[in-house]
């Protein structure tokens, strides 16, 4: 067992001078002045504090390195790099490519869960995507959607698929939705030029999620609020980039306003130039220049993911939007907990959750 003893917790939205008990991983006890026995680990917190450790459930790499190239080293490099940065659940996102690389990498990342915990599952990010609002995504690649495709790769990762995003106006796209939800797997819409009246026929079908809102989606206007608005309107969990850069400060506060802080989930959507300098690096076969942060698809002003880490987008949701960091953790920690079915191991520092929390101070 391990004893963390003289910390300050984040128990709901309070700090609480307690101790925590774990053992095998799991919290047993959270009190003060908890007394060890002779067979417990104690770790002084004087002066520290304890947090639920961040979420990412959409990136694409860091530290050099991108999920749909790395080997396993490579991927390993990645992981010890989030976790420095106070990650403790991500789940790799591997984005549209052809269909060898896609299961090849499935592949390493089941092997990379084995010695990282701290990957629960795989984002799908394609390919199923509208080739007008492909982003970044090499669009030889983009298929229509597919169960039986879909199913090939969920056979390969063993059920480890957790999210896969989703264009609705292609064909059979709600069709897919419907089967593919219904398996317990969160279709996150995005990639999309989908009208209204499509996006909410997806909902309806059991799309749980937008991926990276304001981004590679149908935009709104008074006559149609597109896929934009729609995930401002609607009761399902929202993706944003909180990096000031893929959407303005006033339009996180626009959607926090819209949506409250129980259904809006910050990600990264971080590649491997992401803890480096500025220069030239990949993303999955496209060619990436940064300049000042900003990634683009070399030559063009097509946004190509972010450079963030999950420390700086926890900042900047306290700083962009003037949250205390109780309530702005929330958006990086439980909020993705619950949309990925994960709220009852982490997320929160509560008995009997996963021992998961940064301790810092």
């Amino acid at each position: 067992m391990i004893l963390y003893k003289n910390g300050s917790a984040l128990i709901g939205e309070r700090l609480v001078k307690t101790d925590i008990l774990a053992n095998h991983g799991r919290i047993i006890e959270i009190a003060p002045d908890i007394v060890p026995d002779d067979q417990t680990e104690v770790i002084n917190c004087q002066g520290r504090f304890l947090l639920p450790a961040l979420v990412d459930i959409h990136t694409h790499g860091a530290n050099g390195y991108d999920f749909n190239t790395a080997d396993l080293n490579g991927m390993k490099k990645i992981m010890e790099f989030y976790v420095s940065h106070g990650v403790g659940t991500v789940l790799p996102t591997i984005m549209t490519d052809s269909d060898e690389v896609i299961m090849r990498q499935i592949k390493i990342i089941l092997e990379l869960a084995k010695d990282f915990p701290e990957v629960k599952g795989i984002h799908l990010e394609g390919p199923f995507l509208f080739p007008e609002k492909c982003g970044a995504m090499p669009v030889e690649h983009l298929q229509k959607p597919s169960v039986d495709k879909f199913m090939e790769y969920q056979k390969v990762a063993s059920g480890f698929i957790k999210i896969v995003t989703v264009a609705p106006e292609l064909p059979d796209g709600i069709e897919f939705i419907s089967e593919v939800s219904d398996m317990g797997v969160v279709c996150s819409i995005g990639h999309t030029n989908a009208t209204a009246e499509i996006i909410d026929k997806a909902v309806k079908a059991g799309a749980k999620s937008f991926t990276h809102w304001g981004n590679a989606m149908s935009q709104m206007d008074r006559q149609d609020i597109g896929a934009l608005g729609m995930a401002m309107l609607g009761d399902t969990f929202v993706e944003v980039i909180p990096d000031g850069k893929h959407v303005s400060k006033n339009a996180i506060k626009l959607l926090l306003k819209a949506k409250g802080l129980t259904d809006v989930v910050c990600v990264t959507d971080s590649i491997m130039a992401t803890g480096l300098n500025d220069g030239n690096y990949t993303l999955g076969t496209q060619s990436v220049t940064v300049t000042q942060g900003n990634a683009y698809l070399t030559g063009t002003t097509t946004r190509a993911g972010s450079t963030l880490d999950a420390y700086q987008g926890l900042a900047n949701i306290v700083e962009f939007c003037g949250l205390p960091l109780s309530k702005a953790i929330k958006l990086w920690t439980i909020n993705p907990a619950k949309l990925i079915g994960m709220d009852k191991r982490i997320g929160t520092i509560e008995i009997g959750k996963d021992a998961d929390f940064i301790i810092f101070g």
